[in-house]
């Protein structure tokens, strides 16, 4: 079946699936895998140390496809200057930038210029008609049963897709609770013209930086098992539920400020769980869709499971 959508023209991809930024695990494995497999992969820039790091990293998914890829800018994360590695990124001709969190001004004004598509992560409608001002390619929106990094107005996919379509004119790529071929069918009738993945993709083969206790805990999980963290800092996340987050959760109900949980909500700790498997020890960035998730099939396998399924789907709705 032909699955062409704006989204796809624009990126001149196979299927409207795009990989999340997935801070600390994107990097040329995944991404490329993605890429092979008909969607967009993409390489975390924020979570390299140095800016070469990042050359590396793009010169190594070339290696590995030759299909499209975007690099992926996690604005303001830890309090870093993001223009050198998108320098890196422009010099290396990456075919598309995608950015999230923070103020993406600068980011347009340094890619002037470039042939680079552009994609901004929003959580609200007021996002999304900001990124479209400023020049934004497509905007992927993700609800508040996304992983990681929410809005913090905590409105549902079903919703805020709908809001989002209505309000701007450049495609929208739902995120959210998404991680099958139903919630593919369901982002395209909501008025999406694509879906972004971010926790399935963990639970793969090819996303080699994630230890297996922490693809077995999405296997193992449900939905029921995050918990948002820090909304008392204004950036509210979802997280899996341990012992970890009830510390934090704890401090910030005794009002706790940052100092006081910097130490838990801080990079090491989260690397701690992802890639050592200390669960007691560090957090875990994880959606709601980890309520669906049953297995940790090869990147190729889950889009073609989700591809067929959608299909199926369109099938039945064509009788």
């Amino acid at each position: 079946m032909n699955w062409q959508t704006r989204v796809t023209e624009i990126l001149n991809i196979q299927y409207p699936i795009i990989q999340g930024g997935l801070a600390y695990l994107a990097y040329s494995d995944l991404a490329a895998a993605v890429s092979n497999a008909g969607g967009l992969g993409q390489i975390t820039a924020m979570s390299l140390e140095k800016p070469e790091q990042l050359r590396d990293e793009i010169r190594r998914v070339r290696q590995l496809t030759e299909k499209p890829f975007g690099v992926n800018f996690a604005i303001g994360q830890h309090g870093r200057s993001f223009s050198e590695f998108l320098q890196v990124a422009i010099d290396e001709e990456v075919p598309v930038i995608s950015m999230t969190g923070g103020n993406p001004a600068p980011i347009f004004e340094q890619l002037k210029g470039t042939n680079a598509k552009t994609l901004v992560l929003v959580a609200a409608r007021r996002q999304a008609v900001k990124a479209e001002e400023l020049g934004a390619d497509a905007v992927m929106v993700v609800g508040q049963e996304g992983g990681g990094h929410l809005g913090r107005d905590d409105i549902g996919t079903m919703v805020l897709i709908p809001q989002v379509v209505d309000a701007v004119s450049i495609p929208v790529i739902a995120s959210g609770g998404i991680g099958d071929g139903r919630g593919l069918m369901a982002a395209l009738s909501l008025g999406a013209e694509g879906i972004e993945m971010g926790t399935r993709f963990i639970a793969t083969q090819e996303c080699v930086h994630a230890s297996e206790v922490y693809k077995q805990a999405l296997v193992e999980g449900t939905e029921t098992d995050t918990v948002v963290i820090k909304r008392t800092l204004g950036s509210p996340a979802r997280a899996i539920a341990n012992g970890w987050t009830e510390k934090i959760l704890d401090i910030e109900k005794n009002n706790g400020g940052y100092e006081e949980l910097k130490e838990y909500i801080s990079g090491k700790a989260n690397k701690k769980y992802i890639y050592d498997g200390a669960v007691d020890n560090g957090f875990a960035w994880a959606g709601q869709v980890m309520g669906l998730i049953r297995d940790i099939p090869t990147v190729a396998e889950l889009l073609n499971r989700i591809i067929l399924d959608a299909e199926q789907i369109r099938t039945k709705w064509g009788k």
